[in-house]
């Protein structure tokens, strides 16, 4: 039987964890298998990162913003240069040497992840005001300097993957979602035909973890190759990607996190004495509207292919965007917040937590052990938390947070979990479980 740890053992050993994978100005998601920065993991590990320190945690968004794109772009991999081998490395992608706008400095991917960065950076300044005098000025400066990168990465989502200004941002890949493999993406990659010459490269994930059952399958990492060639192809140019590339969907999920964060980057500008506020709030409103578009009677959100304008309605833990952007009225949040908890998500008798997981055991697709194909994941839970508490939820988020803590009191930091066993899958320790942790056990 698996000996829980206390509250304080939980954030000591994830402090631990954290610690173990610092490499000085950035972390690693997971020495093994992912031994590089990750942007939307940078922004979780700063959000665990600043319940230790709040200069270290500003440091982590610092480092992922310093290899930002000419055009605002922030890539989805910052890789280091004395890491082990990963691929798709730097040759792969060829950023530098395909794009005008891609860094000098630095080798990075050529796609994005979800935009929390400004969530994080909101977080840690909350968590500064805790500090020091010394410190909170020194996280207050470093936090102006940063936060004209912040708005460029915000203007470069909504002018160039927004570009029809529906409120909903387009992906290249499902890699941009975060959700590589989900269901939400299983009709868009069956239009994504590999050209017969194409030849994939090695896959980095299985030699690293050594489970194919819990990992995309080679049918699918052939067409997420291919599409890199795609971009690659199109020269990194968003305008001809619109155009060309035979994956383009529109994401609701991080649409939802979008408009959040252009908010959260609206009350740091005005803490800050910065400007911009009514551009941000503008964004924000507008992938609300947009978001809210994609909704059923129940207020659960479908992603849309832009390809075919097909919505894509499916059983995933996107369907709970309208938490995060916020606009439902009170009658179809509730009746969403009575979907979460509902047997098809968290009130599933079969679950060992009442915790959502990534596709519902309802659906057809439904793997309780591959990927993002059913397995729970804690930043996902961290960001319905969030979601919740920004609706208003108080109650409901503060079952979802008692359960994500203990969730985490195995002390393994997983990647992933097994819904019904909770059996820890994927890498371990990872770095941004172990900053979710931190931030659940300070409350």
């Amino acid at each position: 039987m698996v000996r829980r740890l206390s509250r304080a053992e939980v954030a000591e050993q994830a402090a631990e964890v954290l610690r173990g994978n610092d490499r000085g100005s950035l972390t690693v998601a997971a020495p093994r298998l992912y031994p590089h920065m990750w942007s939307w993991d940078a922004a979780f590990i700063a959000v665990g990162l600043a319940r230790m320190s709040a200069s270290r945690a500003l440091t982590e968004l610092e480092t992922l913003f310093a290899a930002q794109w000419g055009n605002g772009m922030v890539p989805h991999i910052v890789f280091s240069a004395n890491a082990p081998l990963y691929e798709p490395g730097p040759d792969r992608w060829a950023a530098q040497e395909t794009s005008p706008y891609a860094p000098d400095h630095a080798a990075t991917s050529g796609l994005i992840q979800p935009p929390v960065h400004a969530l994080a950076l909101l977080r840690i300044l909350q968590a500064a005001r805790g500090a020091g005098a010394a410190e909170r000025r020194d996280v207050a400066a470093r936090a102006r300097a940063l936060w004209p990168r912040l708005l460029s990465w915000h203007r470069y989502l909504a002018e160039q993957r927004d570009a029809d200004g529906r409120g909903l941002l387009m992906i290249y890949h499902g890699w941009e979602s975060g959700m590589d493999n989900s269901p939400r993406w299983d009709e868009p990659y069956a239009d994504v035909v590999p050209d017969p010459g194409f030849r994939p490269f090695r896959r980095s994930d299985l030699e690293a973890l050594g489970e194919q059952s819990q990992r995309p399958t080679d049918a699918d990492y052939v067409k997420y190759q291919w599409l890199i060639e795609e971009l690659r192809q199109a020269r990194y140019d968003d305008e001809l990607a619109r155009k060309s590339l035979s994956f383009r969907v529109a994401d609701v999920f991080a649409s939802a996190i979008f408009a959040a964060a252009n908010e959260d980057l609206a009350r740091v500008g005005d803490e800050l004495g910065l400007g911009a506020g009514d551009e941000l709030l503008g964004y924000a409103a507008r992938f609300r509207r947009g978001v809210l578009g994609t909704t059923d009677e129940n207020g659960f959100a479908a992603d849309v292919d832009l390809r075919s304008d097909r919505t894509l309605r499916t059983k995933t833990l996107a369907g709970f965007a309208p938490l995060l952007s916020g606009g439902l009225d009170a009658d179809r949040r509730r009746r969403l917040v009575d979907l979460l908890h509902s047997p098809a998500w968290c009130g599933n008798p079969d679950l060992a937590y009442p915790l959502p997981p990534s596709t519902s055991p309802e659906a057809p697709e439904f793997d309780v052990a591959r990927y993002w194909r059913g397995p729970q994941w804690p930043p996902m839970n961290l960001l319905l938390i969030w979601g919740l508490e920004r609706s208003g939820e108080h109650d409901a988020a503060d079952r979802l947070r008692e359960a994500a803590l203990y969730q985490l009191t195995d002390g393994v930091f997983a990647e992933y979990y097994q819904p019904f066993t909770a059996h820890p899958l994927g890498s371990r320790p990872q770095s941004w479980t172990a900053a979710v942790a931190l931030d659940l056990a300070a409350g």
